[in-house]
């Protein structure tokens, strides 16, 4: 549904990153998309054979066949990377649409940001769960977790634009980013730093 004049005038002043956010939905959902397909398939070849060793399982912590074994792994009933599948297929077209230059509804831009709010919660507690419960770390999930940080926070500083705070926030929005990605590479360094130091 086309946007009126007025609504479509308003709405192009309040996107914060007119290019930057395109580019990020694009790229970002491309990179998530290939590293949900590949689990998609390492998955698949894991339940054909169990003695399957997926190629991502490099050493005792840097493991998906330690992830994929895991309840955690099918919290759905069904394996995460298919919903993997699905959203950043929609978060690829989402970017590519608007770097055709269309304008969509605002109904359509809460949608996606419930979208990537369930993202980035899911992910933090799959963080948790793969730092303190599982014991072990898939590669091409923490490049899902990678990608989903940024699109939560950009598409949430464009949907709260209109809102003193989050302009104030937008106008540091590589620092949250970069604070964020320490926060978890610290979490990470501290949880495996018995084995991290074994490599030294």
């Amino acid at each position: 549904m086309p946007h009126s004049p007025a609504e479509s005038a308003a709405d192009g002043d309040l996107t914060p990153f007119p290019k930057l956010l395109p580019r990020l939905l694009t790229a970002g959902g491309a990179l998530g998309l290939v590293a949900a397909f590949v689990l998609a398939v390492e998955k698949i070849a894991l339940l054909k054979n169990p003695a399957y060793v997926p190629s991502c399982s490099i050493n005792p912590v840097l493991s998906c066949g330690s992830v994929m074994s895991t309840p955690q792994a099918e919290v759905f009933g069904f394996p995460n990377p298919l919903l993997g599948v699905v959203a950043f297929a929609v978060v690829t077209t989402v970017g590519v649409t608007l770097l055709a230059g269309a304008r969509l509804p605002r109904w359509f831009w809460l949608g996606l940001q419930a979208g990537v709010t369930f993202g980035v919660v899911f992910v933090h507690w799959l963080i948790y769960q793969s730092l303190y419960v599982i014991g072990a770390l898939c590669p091409y999930c923490m490049l899902v977790w990678a990608v989903t940080v940024p699109l939560f926070w950009y598409v949430t500083l464009r949907n709260l634009a209109r809102l003193p705070a989050a302009r104030r926030a937008a106008a540091y929005h590589g620092v949250v980013v970069t604070v964020w990605f320490l926060a978890v590479i610290t979490a990470i360094g501290v949880r495996f730093w018995s084995y991290w130091s074994t490599l030294l």
